[in-house]
């Protein structure tokens, strides 16, 4: 993997940033938190080494919630129309970046899909080669 500049924004226009960093994970989560946070079957995120988010354009407009209860659980969005919005992680040591988020195409592709058990009836299936697992992938 290399240094990889990632550019994003929300629905309205309102917010933009830039990320520039080693893409280390790309998974689809399927845990009940990402459906509500994402309002679908699962979400998209990508993790990047990084030790910031550059906001380009109004990151004044950027709003937080963390759960109380989680450990890493977060989400940063767009105050004006409510886009899940890229955040930095010390948990994770890096930026978690809404897939959809993004102006453009990353380099790496999704790895995974993370938290398979707790997927919903309706939401998609593995038709794909993608790996399945319960919770977190074994560490690599």
């Amino acid at each position: 993997m290399s240094v990889e500049r990632l550019t994003g924004s929300c629905l309205c226009g309102a917010v933009h940033y830039e990320i520039e960093g080693e893409p280390t994970r790309f998974y689809h989560c399927h845990c009940s938190r990402c459906r509500k946070a994402s309002g679908t079957g699962h979400a998209s995120n990508l993790l990047v080494a990084t030790d910031k988010v550059n906001w380009t354009k109004g990151e004044e407009l950027v709003g937080h919630y963390k759960v109380p209860e989680a450990e890493r659980f977060a989400r940063w969005f767009c105050r004006q129309c409510g886009s899940p919005l890229p955040r930095f992680s010390p948990e994770l040591r890096g930026a978690v970046i809404p897939a959809g988020s993004l102006d453009m195409e990353p380099s790496i592709r999704p790895q995974a899909r993370i938290f398979w058990d707790s997927r919903t009836s309706w939401s998609c299936s593995a038709e794909d080669d993608l790996p399945a697992f319960g919770e977190y992938p074994p560490a690599t």
